[in-house]
Formats: structure tokens, sequence, C-alpha cells
């Protein structure tokens, strides 16, 4: 039994295209909120939905648990739950569902409840957390076990309503936490380290695991939403991500970590510092990291990260054509993207480009400036996405007015054009084909006449697998007969009528939803 059990509603299982990358990692954040709760003397339990088949499984929980407390606390550091996919949504309805039908005070906290108070309150939830949760979540529950006399309406950062139902509350706006270090290290003794241990292994050769250095961003991009923690940095210091990486190392042995953060090292003289102190304890281990291509050009910060053990750093390159750039307020340049690629390269770090398209005034000229950035750049990964308009942004603000009833991604690999941007869905749904098979093409080419792994993964990490020659010949023939065939699509379809999103697919109306999605599972036979 514990007094409050923690959930939160990504499955990777209704997430096809992340299912099929099998790259799975714990939500981190609510094991922070677990470990800060229980830090205050509660009993915690966790419902890890990342690898469960079904909402079912959050019952089977429930009454394993039977919590008095039911807090389905969202992954901030997860970018699918800030994008707040309609799948996700509609299990954090059922689970709400499952916990007041078993009598538990229903807590919910995460980018699409703080945006959608009002919808969470409705379909059942007593209490949604605005913001960063783990300060509020300690309060309301202190609050509601009697601890502590303060009033509801006087706790900062949560919205709820008046069981009268004469009304709903939203109390003021919770300051951020600025001391990161005084938080205690997430709750990973409630993780099934062993189950993820084995997938990662079995899939890829190595297992992977997840650490925080901050939280925030404090750039302007006008298409990022910042809901939970706003437009504000503050980040943990290098000595106490280093001990936790240690410690890390010592109990879990991962062999690789991925820093989740929306920027590593932004402060000046964080990435050095931490270099040093990673080099000093012994404790390099290869990751990956997202960053800033203009930050990469400040002095020492390439090769400090090479000292630290980066293996791969993502880059928001997002396009090719410096008017997109301009337009969404990005502050960098084509250029800073091409340096900071070769600067990484020559440091023998992989980097992977983040690509938007779609953005309002976008035009094929400024798709095939991104398209030869990625030719010219030769990136080690690609992720594209579609301007994506959430609550709280500018580019909202900007075609609210043009949004249907669906204003969510399904799952991620939707890449419905939600407003009425240059072209339809279904020209950026085939410029994701056109896109990943020139990538692969090019990739298994140069994989395939080098005769040898990627030299940044050979010096970084050490061997790993890697696909055969016959392989690598069979990629590169397939992907040469499709790709004319799919430009040739896409031509067509840039000359379609864009006709903006009405109604929700079938398979999305409510008896579908609350259907488990079926998939197999990833230790079957092992």
């Amino acid at each position: 039994m514990a007094e409050v059990l923690f959930g939160q509603s990504y499955y990777l299982g209704f997430d096809p295209k992340l299912w099929e990358a099998m790259q799975p990692y714990p939500p981190l954040g609510t094991l922070y909120a677990a470990s800060y709760v229980r830090g205050r003397n509660y009993e915690v339990a966790l419902f890890d939905a990342m690898l469960a088949r079904s909402e079912h499984e959050w019952a089977s929980a429930l009454d394993r648990s039977r919590p008095r407390f039911a807090v389905i606390y969202e992954d901030n550091f997860n970018y699918l739950s800030k994008m707040c996919l309609l799948r996700m949504r509609q299990a954090a309805f059922r689970m709400i569902d499952m916990a007041r039908t078993r009598g538990c005070v229903t807590i919910v906290a995460g980018s699409d409840a703080t945006d959608r108070a009002p919808l969470y309150l409705s379909r059942g939830a007593h209490f949604v957390l605005n913001g960063e949760g783990e300060v509020t979540l300690g309060e309301l529950l202190e609050r509601l076990s009697g601890r502590t006399p303060t009033p509801l309406d006087r706790i900062p950062g949560m919205t709820f309503a008046a069981e009268d139902g004469s009304g709903i509350t939203v109390t003021a706006r919770r300051p951020d936490l600025t001391d990161l270090d005084a938080l205690p290290p997430p709750a990973w003794d409630l993780v099934d380290v062993g189950r993820y241990r084995e997938i990662w292994s079995r899939r890829h050769g190595y297992y992977s695991m997840n650490m925080a250095t901050s939280r925030g961003c404090p750039y302007h991009c006008n298409w990022c939403a910042k809901p939970i923690w706003g437009q504000r940095y503050h980040v943990r210091s290098p000595e106490s991500v280093v001990t936790e990486l240690k410690w890390l190392r010592e109990a879990y042995h991962p062999d690789h970590i991925w820093f989740v953060d929306d920027i590593l090292g932004l402060k000046p003289g964080w990435v050095q510092r931490f270099a040093d102190l990673v080099e000093r304890e012994g404790v390099r281990t290869p990751f990956k990291s997202l960053c800033r291509v203009d930050l990469l050009l400040r002095g020492d910060t390439v090769p400090a990260l090479r000292r630290a053990g980066a293996r791969t750093v993502w880059v928001g390159a997002e396009s090719g054509s410096q008017a997109i750039l301009d337009a969404m307020d990005k502050g960098t340049s084509v250029e800073n993207t091409l340096e900071a690629t070769r600067r990484l390269r020559a440091a023998g770090i992989e980097v992977g480009f983040f690509l938007q398209f779609g953005y309002p005034g976008e035009t094929r000229s400024d798709i095939a400036a991104t398209l030869r950035l990625v030719r010219d750049c030769r990136p080690d990964d690609i992720g594209m996405s579609v301007s994506y308009p959430l609550p709280g942004t500018k580019f909202h603000d900007a075609v609210r007015e043009q949004l249907g009833h669906q204003q969510n991604w399904i799952d991620s690999s939707d890449l419905a054009m939600m407003y009425e941007g240059p072209f339809g869905t279904a020209f950026y749904r085939t410029l994701h084909v056109v896109l990943h098979k020139e990538f692969r093409l090019r990739r298994a080419w140069a994989a395939l006449t080098s005769g040898s792994p990627s030299r940044a993964r050979a010096r970084v990490a050490g061997p790993r697998r890697g696909p055969g020659r016959l392989r690598l010949l069979a990629s590169v023939l397939y992907h040469a007969a499709t790709l004319p065939p799919a430009r040739l699509r896409l031509e067509l379809r840039a000359h379609r009528p864009h006709r903006r999103i009405e109604p929700l697919p079938r398979f999305m109306s409510a008896e579908a939803a609350a259907r488990p999605t079926a998939q197999p599972d990833p230790l079957a036979g092992s």
C-alpha cells in the first residue's frame, strides 16, 4: 500500500513511431516529484506508463496500492508531453476516471493540464497543478492530509473547482525553483530498471539512462511553448550533476546518458567545469544532449563537450532559410549551423538536426534550402516536424482563428497541418518520406563506400552494432528506387489546395480512444 500513487499518461505503445524506435526512458519529471513527496514523509509508489500495454495496468496499480491520492504527473522533460498528443490526453482522462471510481483524490500536473485546466477538471480531476509542480503538490498534500490548515485558495500554483459547482479557482503563480541542487535526486528505486536495461540491450546493444542538469529556456523562439517553467532558465551546479552521474554509474552501470535539457551548458563556463569534474572523478560516459548552434561557437565549448563524453549533440537547425529563422525569432543563422556542424564533426561528435517545415510564409525555395542544408552538412541523424501551434506562443496567437477541431496531433507521427499553412497535410507527410529517403540513401552509401562504421561513433563510444555490407547495399538500392516516385508525389501534392483538418479521425472517437492499443511486448521471448 502507498498513500500517494504517481503515474503519467505517456504510453510508448500508443505512439507507433516511437514504439518502432524503442528507446524508452522512465518519466524523469515524475521521479523528481515522487522523490520530493517522499522526502515529506509520504509513502509513495509509481505506475510507469512508458512500458505499460494500456490504461488497465493503471487500474491494477490503483487496486494494488489503494492510495488516498492518485497523482498523474507528466514528465515535463519529455518534449512529447509538451506537444500534448491526443492519444495520451485520452489516456489521462481514462486514468482520472479510474482513480475517481476508486475514491482517490485525483491530482494532475503537466503541460496540457496547465494549458487546459478546466478541461481536466471537467473530466474528473480534483486539482490541476499549474507549471512547476513539486512544491505545490507538497503543500496541497499537507493541506489535504490535515497536516496544515492552509486554505486551498492560498496555495500558489493550482486550479480547482468548488465542490458546489459555483466556479473555478486559479491561485497565484508559484515562483520557480531556483536552487535545483536542493532537490532530492529522482526516485530511481521505484523504476523497473532491469526491464529498461533488457530492452535497450536487446534492441541497441547498450543501456541508456536520462538525467537533467537544468530547467527551462530563456530564448524567444515564437513557436516554443513554455507552460511549465516559462521563459526562465535555472541550472544545477556541475558538482551536483557529476555527483549524480557517479552515483548512477555505481548503482545502475549505464553505458550512455541522455541529458534531457532544452539547452545543455547555457551558463558560460558550465560545460568546461563539468568536463573538468568528469575527468577528475573518472566518470566519463558517452551522452547525447541538445544545444543551440550559436552557443556551440563560444570559446572551447565543443572541445569541452568532447572531454565530458559527448557522443551526439542535437541542434535546432529548424530551417536552411534565413528568412524563416528570422520569422521564427530563432536568433541563430544558417552560417551558425554550418560552423557548429563543422566543429562538432572535427571533434568526433555526431550531430543531429531538428528540422521544422510549414512555418507561415515558407515557400518551396525555403524548403529546398533546408534540404540543401541537410545535404551540405550531412548530419548523423535528423528529426522532422511541422509547425505546431501550442497555447501561450506568439505563433499560436497568430494562427488561432485558422485552427479547426483538431488542435493537437494524435501521436508523434501525425504531421497534421492544423492551420492554413503553405501546403496541406499530405504534402508534409510526403516531404517527410522524401527527406528521410534522401538522408538514408546518403548515409547508407557513405557507410558502404567507407567500409567502416561512423568514425565519430568509433572514437567516442567504442564498438557499436552496425549493418553488414549486404544490408547497406540493399538500403542503397531500395531508397534509390523509391526516391524518384516519392519526389513525384511531393510535386503533385504541392499543387493541391490546403484544406484545414476539421473532424477528428474516426479512430479517435470516444469509444475507440477507450480501447487499449495492442502492442507486442518488446521482451517477449527473452
